[in-house]
C-alpha cells in the first residue's frame, strides 16, 4: 500500500461520511477537479467534500467550493444522491447545481490534508467530448453513461454503485 493511499483510508475511511457536491455548466462545460489517487491513479469529480457538524448542506457547499475553486457559489436544484461503498471507503452524496456569483477560477487545496500531501492537480471546464474521453475508472460513476451535459440536470433519485444508471 502506497503511502497516499494509507493516508486517504486514515482520513476517510472507516466511517460514513455525507458529502456535499456542486454541478456548475457554464457554455456547455462543467467544472471538474482531477485527484491523485497514487500509484499514477487519478479520480476526476465535480467540486465537494464532507459536510461539517452545525453547518447547512448550503453553507458545506459554498465552503468546499471556495476551498477547491476559488468561486464563491449559490445553491440551485438539488440533483441527486450517490451512494459509494467499496471499503474502506463509504459516503452518501448529495448533488447540487450551483450558480457563480464571485471569486476567482484557481486549483484550491483540502484544508484536511498537509500541504505535501494534497490530491488536487488540476481543476478545468470540460466539455462532454473531454468528459466522454476520460477512462471510467478516472471519473465519478455518475458521469460514466451521459451523453451531454443536460443530463445532470435530469438526474432525480437515488443512485448507488450497483444503479449507475440515469435512465
Amino acid at each position: 500500500m502506497t503511502i497516499l493511499k494509507k493516508e486517504i483510508e486514515e482520513k476517510f475511511g472507516g466511517r460514513l461520511r455525507l458529502r456535499v457536491n456542486g454541478v456548475l455548466i457554464q457554455d456547455d462545460r462543467i467544472l471538474m477537479i482531477k485527484h491523485h489517487m497514487g500509484e499514477g491513479r487519478y479520480f476526476w469529480n465535480v467540486p465537494g467534500g464532507g459536510m461539517k457538524f452545525g453547518s447547512s448542506v448550503e453553507e458545506n457547499l459554498r465552503r468546499e467550493f471556495l476551498e477547491e475553486t476559488g468561486l464563491q457559489v449559490e445553491l440551485g436544484q438539488f440533483l441527486c444522491n450517490f451512494e459509494f461503498l467499496e471499503p474502506p471507503l463509504h459516503a452518501v452524496e448529495l448533488y447540487f447545481e450551483v450558480h457563480v456569483i464571485g471569486g476567482n477560477l484557481v486549483k484550491g487545496i483540502d484544508p484536511e490534508l498537509a500541504a505535501e500531501k494534497q490530491l488536487i492537480t488540476e481543476i478545468d471546464f470540460l466539455d462532454i467530448d473531454k468528459l466522454a474521453s476520460i477512462k471510467k475508472e478516472e471519473k465519478h460513476r455518475l458521469f460514466w453513461g451521459i451523453k451531454s451535459l443536460n443530463d445532470v440536470r435530469l438526474w432525480k433519485g437515488y443512485f448507488n454503485f450497483e444503479n449507475i444508471s440515469i435512465k
